[in-house]
C-alpha cells in the first residue's frame, strides 16, 4: 500500500506528464544489485553431483531444454539442497586463464535482458516474499514509464565482477558491452534522448565502470543522469564477515557455513571488500585473539581464514580496480539510507572463524557503512566538472530503499525533476 505522500507525488507527476506528454520522458535503465535478478542454470554431462540430492533430477521443474531457475529457488532453504545450490553457484578462478569460470558441467544464463521482468521478483511464484524492484517499477509506471519502450532492465550474472586493466573478465566485460548496446538502443528508439541510469547496490559499481570505460563524447551523447541507490563505493565490513564465516543474508533456515565456500568464490564479493584508501590502515575491522586486520590487511585476512587462493586475484585483479572511482562528468545523484545499525568491527574468539562474530556496529544502511556510501562526496570534492547530489533517508535499509514510501518518493521526485523542462540541481541535503 503506497503512503499518502508517495501517492500525492505520483498524482502530481502524472498531471505534469499529461501536460508534457509521455514522449518527453528520458528512457530509464534499471541495473540491479548483487542477487537482484533471476539466474538460470543447465547441467551438462560434465556435471558431477556431490550427492544423490544434487543429481540432475533436482530440481524437478525445468524447461524442455533443461534450464531451471538457480536464483532464487526455495529449495535453497532445505539443508540437503542448500549444498546443491552452493556447488552450482560456485565460481573457480583459473590461473592459466586469469579469469573466473562456472563449476564444471554448470551452464548459466541471465533471462530477459532488456526487460524489467527478472528484476521484479526473484521467484515469480513467491511474489510476496521475493519482491525486489516490483514496487519501484510500479511507481515508475504510474508516472508514465512503459516496459520495453521507455523503461528497461539490465540484469546480469552478479557472481562475476570486473578486473583491472590488463586482466580479462569475460563475463563482466560482456555485460558492460550489452549494457552499452542497450543504452544506445534505448536512446535511439526514444528520439535520441539521453538515458537515465538507475542502479541499486553493486549495480552502481558496474555503471560507474561503464561510464569511465567510454569516452566523454559518448557519455555526453547517451547519458542524461546517473542515480545510484545504496551504492557500496568503498566496499563493506560485512563482506569480511561473509568471507570469514559465511552469511545467510537473512534467508531463513540457511546455515552460513553451508554457503561460505560458494560466497568466497564470488568475484563480485571480492570486489566489495573494504577499500583501503577509504577505510585506512588505522581502523580495525576484524579483531581476533592473534591478529587485527584493517582494510590494508585484506590479503593476509584471506589467507588466515583459510582462503589463500583468493589472495592473488584480489591483489592483481580487484585491488587496482577499487582505486579507480573516477568522476564520469555526467550528473550523479546518490540516494542512501542512514541511521541503521551496520557492522563496523568484527570480534572473533578462540573458536575461530567457524562461528559468527560479536559485532560492533556504526552508521550505515544495515549493509554498507556510511563511509562507503558517502565516498564520492570526499573523492570528488575538488572535481569542478562533476555535479554530485546526495540524498540521505534516515532509517531506510539497504534493500528497503526499493520499497519504502519515503525512499520511493525521493526516487520518483528525482526522476521527475530530471525529466522536467526546468533543470534543477541542489547540493547535499538530509532527509
Amino acid at each position: 500500500m503506497m503512503g499518502m505522500k508517495l501517492a500525492l507525488m505520483i498524482s502530481m507527476a502524472m498531471m505534469l506528464y499529461t501536460c508534457q506528454a509521455s514522449s518527453n520522458l528520458h528512457p530509464l535503465i534499471l541495473i540491479p544489485g548483487n542477487g537482484g535478478n533471476q539466474l538460470e542454470a543447465k547441467l551438462t554431462s560434465d556435471y558431477k553431483p556431490s550427492s544423490l540430492y544434487c543429481d540432475k533430477w533436482n530440481p524437478v521443474r525445468k524447461d524442455k531444454e533443461g534450464w531451471f531457475r538457480l536464483w532464487f529457488d526455495p529449495s535453497v532453504l532445505l539443508a540437503p539442497f542448500t549444498k546443491c545450490f552452493a556447488e552450482r553457484m560456485t565460481l573457480y578462478y583459473h590461473p592459466d586463464l586469469d579469469d573466473f569460470r562456472n563449476a564444471p558441467g554448470v551452464q548459466t544464463r541471465v533471462p530477459h535482458f532488456g526487460s524489467t521482468q527478472s528484476l521484479l521478483y526473484l521467484d515469480p511464484y513467491l511474489k510476496h516474499i521475493t519482491a525486489y524492484m516490483a514496487p519501484l517499477v510500479e511507481s515508475l509506471e504510474q508516472i508514465g514509464y512503459v516496459n520495453g519502450k521507455t523503461l528497461f532492465g539490465a540484469p546480469y550474472d552478479f557472481r562475476y565482477g570486473l578486473a583491472a586493466e590488463g586482466h580479462p573478465s569475460h563475463v563482466g566485460s560482456k555485460f558492460l558491452q550489452d549494457l552499452k548496446d542497450l543504452i544506445e538502443k534505448a536512446s535511439t528508439s526514444n528520439g535520441g534522448k539521453p538515458v537515465i541510469l538507475l542502479s541499486h547496490s553493486l549495480g552502481g559499481l558496474f555503471a560507474l565502470q561503464l561510464l569511465n570505460r567510454n569516452p566523454s563524447t559518448w557519455r555526453q551523447k547517451y547519458i542524461k543522469h546517473f542515480i545510484a541507490l545504496s551504492a557500496p563505493w568503498g566496499g563493506t565490513v560485512e563482506e569480511m564477515l561473509t568471507f570469514a564465516s559465511g552469511n545467510s543474508l537473512e534467508v531463513p533456515l540457511v546455515e552460513p557455513l553451508q554457503v561460505r565456500e560458494e560466497q568466497r568464490s564470488s568475484e563480485s564479493n571480492l570486489w566489495l571488500m573494504p577499500n583501503p584508501k577509504l577505510f585506512g590502515s588505522q581502523k580495525p575491522l576484524v579483531i581476533t585473539p592473534n591478529a587485527t586486520y584493517s582494510a590494508y590487511d585484506v590479503a593476509q585476512f584471506l589467507s588466515d581464514i583459510g582462503f589463500p587462493q583468493g589472495v592473488y586475484p584480489y591483489e592483481s585483479r580487484i585491488l587496482p580496480l577499487t582505486e579507480k572511482l573516477v568522476a564520469p562528468g555526467v550528473p550523479v545523484t546518490c540516494i542512501i539510507g542512514s541511521g541503521v545499525s551496520t557492522p563496523e568491527t568484527l570480534f572473533y574468539g578462540e573458536n575461530g572463524f567457524d562461528e559468527q562474530p560479536e559485532i560492533i556496529s556504526g552508521d550505515g544502511d544495515g549493509t554498507v557503512n556510511m563511509l562507503s556510501l558517502l565516498a564520492l562526496e570526499s573523492l570528488w570534492s575538488n572535481e569542478k566538472n562533476q555535479t554530485l547530489k546526495v540524498i540521505k533517508i534516515r532509517g531506510v535499509s539497504h534493500t528497503l530503499i526499493l520499497k519504502n514510501d519515503a525512499a520511493l518518493e525521493e526516487i520518483i521526485g528525482e526522476i521527475s525533476g530530471i525529466n522536467s523542462i526546468a533543470e534543477y540541481y541542489v547540493g547535499y541535503r538530509i532527509k
